[in-house]
């Protein structure tokens, strides 16, 4: 299908924010000025988005680079002994467990304020500072525009079965999951998933699926926009004759899932923890985000993202509080059915 387009500006200005951010330089930075961040989502990403952040505050940044749920796990286990002062998600349930147990401290009200309200939680606790949508990706060799589901859902019908690609036990699919849970309750959801046990061809990655269904191995499959349109900006090199299905009409399949970004409560850096967030969210650091190769989606008020991408507001996903995605449900019931 074809994907609209829309123009990207140029880099926003605003003065008024990086000073904010910076207060005083260096000299204003903590006695410690190192803030160990937690963090899952793509390594490349979010040293995009934080360019020149230690240069303006004099606050020193040290990585720990892993998966969500392996991050999120050790964050509840390590308790208010965590050395983390801030934890970056690439799927919003990780940050959800962490919040659920009690360990992230209020997000500034103005950080808040700079990320639009369907792209944080109404707990205030932790804020979106990325976002990805759902869709299908398929071939139009094996499947016709006129074959293609009306809905998600459908890929539990039997009709399906061997013709779908997913990969279960990615974060990605199992924050998709986590989304049909919250909308379509435990009962469909477990019938679902009970439907793509039968059906689906289980992948490793979402680049996998995507080489599956450019080859013909499966017709379609289930996966986040971005790793079509990476690989469209380099030429097509694994899914050349691959296309995208938006499902649209609020489906579960329109599901945009959000990259959370937090404070832990336990952190003795409060002040630098919540500008490493507030810079995070500020336009510049969204628009370095929609200039850049990650193809994701920014969600900073007034930044639009990559021209390439269909504009958010045109998917019509479905309303999803961030904050109800029930990672622990989920897990349970992917390995009730033999998913996981």
């Amino acid at each position: 299908m074809t994907t609209p387009r829309r123009a990207l500006p140029g880099l926003l200005a605003s003065a008024a924010v990086l000073a904010a951010l910076a207060g005083c330089g260096e000299s204003e930075a903590s006695e410690a000025d190192t803030l160990t961040v937690y963090s899952a989502q793509h390594e490349s990403l979010v040293r995009t988005m934080l360019e020149g952040f230690t240069d303006e505050t004099g606050i020193e940044l040290e990585f720990r680079d892993a998966n969500d749920s392996e991050l999120a796990n050790q964050i509840v286990q390590e308790g208010d002994a965590s050395p983390a002062d801030v934890f970056l998600t690439e799927n919003s349930p990780a940050i959800d467990v962490v919040d659920e147990a009690g360990l992230l401290a209020p997000l500034d009200q103005e950080t808040l304020d700079q990320v639009g309200e369907p792209y944080r939680p109404a707990s205030g606790t932790w804020t979106g500072f990325a976002a990805r949508s759902t869709a299908l990706i398929y071939n139009p060799a094996e499947l016709g525009e006129d074959e293609l589901p009306a809905s998600m859902m459908e890929l539990a019908d039997p009709a399906w079965e061997g013709r779908v690609g997913i990969a279960a036990g990615g974060a990605d699919f199992q924050a998709i999951v986590s989304a049909v849970l919250s909308l379509q309750g435990e009962d469909a959801t477990r019938a679902w998933l009970e439907g793509l046990a039968d059906n689906a061809e289980i992948y490793a990655s979402n680049t996998a699926i995507m080489k599956a269904v450019d080859e013909g191995e499966v017709p379609a499959g289930i996966t986040y926009h971005y790793y079509w349109f990476r690989d469209q900006a380099q030429n097509g090199l694994v899914g050349d004759d691959a296309r995208l299905h938006y499902f649209g009409n609020q489906d579960p399949g329109a599901f945009v899932s959000v990259s959370g970004a937090g404070v832990l409560a336990s952190s003795d850096q409060q002040d630098d923890a919540q500008r490493l967030v507030a810079w995070l969210t500020s336009p510049e650091a969204q628009a370095r985000l929609a200039e850049s190769s990650a193809l994701e989606y920014a969600v900073g008020l007034g930044v639009p993202s990559a021209e390439e991408l269909p504009a958010l507001e045109t998917l019509d996903a479905p309303p999803v509080e961030p904050g109800s995605l029930d990672a622990p449900a989920v897990t349970e019931l992917m390995q009730d059915v033999g998913l996981l």
